[in-house]
């Protein structure tokens, strides 16, 4: 029988495999998983890998490196992925949390809101960020996956807020009916032709349904856009997520249906991220 091996040969030969397997940011995710799966924290990690390895420990990191050389997301397999400054529960039933969307986050903690929607909210990320930071705002996540609402539902009671934020199954608006002052989303906008272009991590692994529209990506901006209306106060905002060549399409529909002061919000990388416009009536503008 061998020796077991080191922390440091375990990590050698696991991010071995997985440049084998193209993952990308191999050697970071081999130590990731290897912190998991010695259920030591990230940070102390360094002080272990001179140590030999325990075998059941290197059993679980076994596992965990032939799942994510198939590719499986590393957020998948450890159950959680940080989104602004927070850790969330995250399953195949959910997309990912991705810091682009925190561009969501800042553009609406500029407004003045006290009742805010997130439509298609799936792991729940975004009601939950906003509620977090608004201490006297409540809020309502609708979503038509049932498996996703448990999700979002563990993470508001994870982050102390579910006190203040009920779930709903719905598609879109259909099921919902109270006005807010703040409608936000983060709907599917993939061309169904651009999903062959998507990495292995998303298209084998993440909920579709919450990916693409199957159509032209814009369907969901149809459809949130109108229903919008129905419940946006006098003076509110709608705020959505989009792709970096949607802004000029998502805001001509937003100025179809007359929301006023329509406006596209870049990235930290220059990329068009949000669109946003309000209803008719006295507001407070976004603040930029």
């Amino acid at each position: 029988m061998s020796d077991p091996l080191t922390g440091s040969q375990a990590l050698l030969a696991a991010t071995r495999v997985l440049n084998a397997a193209d993952v990308p940011d191999a050697a970071r995710d081999a130590r990731r998983l290897f912190a998991f799966a010695s259920g030591v924290e990230a940070w102390r990690l360094s002080l272990t890998l001179p140590e030999p390895v325990p075998t059941d420990v290197q059993d679980r990191f076994d596992a965990l490196i032939k799942r994510r050389a198939a590719r499986e997301p590393v957020s998948h397999l450890i159950g959680t992925r940080e989104f602004y400054g927070r850790v969330f529960e995250v399953s195949p039933d959910v997309l990912d949390p991705r810091p682009e969307t925190e561009t969501l986050i800042e553009t609406a903690l500029r407004t003045n809101f006290s009742r805010v929607l997130d439509l298609g909210t799936g792991s729940g990320c975004i009601v939950i960020t906003l509620l977090a930071e608004m201490p006297h705002a409540v809020g309502v996540g609708g979503d038509l996956s049932t498996q996703a609402l448990k999700v979002a539902a563990r993470n508001a009671r994870r982050h102390d807020v579910d006190d203040r934020v009920s779930f709903v199954q719905s598609d879109w608006m259909q099921a919902i009916s109270q006005p807010f002052d703040l409608i936000v989303s983060n709907p599917p906008y993939i061309a169904a032709a651009e999903m062959d272009d998507l990495s292995p991590e998303v298209r084998k692994w993440e909920p579709r349904m919450a990916l693409t529209d199957e159509a032209d990506g814009l369907s969901a901006y149809r459809d949130i856009i109108t229903q919008a209306l129905q419940g946006l106060m006098p003076g509110g905002t709608l705020m959505v997520e989009i792709g970096p060549t949607q802004g000029a399409a998502v805001s001509q529909l937003m100025r179809a249906v007359d929301l006023r002061n329509v406006s596209v919000v870049p990235d930290l990388d220059g990329r068009d991220r949000v669109v946003y416009g309000q209803m008719v009536g006295f507001a407070t503008s976004t603040r930029r």
